[in-house]
């Protein structure tokens, strides 16, 4: 298998340009300080989106029908949200999240 140079310039100009698009918010937010309610709004931003990715995998989408539940990572969110709410620690949130669904899994 050959790599021609078309596809590695590909590759190495995507990267550079992920690289830049990662790297240029956190120089430029080095200079400058952002009020402070930009800082509160943004703050709501990683709570957002877990809750997003959370409320997606709890339902199954099939075409022209509505969605219905995912059994298995409604009752694996259970126990996972009971850690969360008594630890606010994010290791064993996950650890009880992947040991719980893998259980429901293996039992099904």
């Amino acid at each position: 298998m050959s790599l021609s140079s078309y596809v590695l310039v590909v590759i190495l100009s995507t990267g550079l340009v992920i690289w830049l698009s990662r790297i240029i918010p956190f120089v430029l937010l080095k200079q400058f300080k952002l009020p402070a309610i930009v800082v509160t709004f943004l703050s709501f931003v990683p709570i957002s989106i877990m809750t997003a990715l959370w409320m997606e995998s709890l339902f199954v989408q099939h075409l022209g029908q509505l969605p219905t539940l995912n059994v298995p990572n409604v009752l694996a969110s259970v126990p996972t949200l009971l850690s969360a709410v008594l630890t606010k620690n994010l290791l064993v949130i996950v650890i009880v999240g992947v040991i719980s669904l893998g259980l429901i899994n293996g039992l099904m």
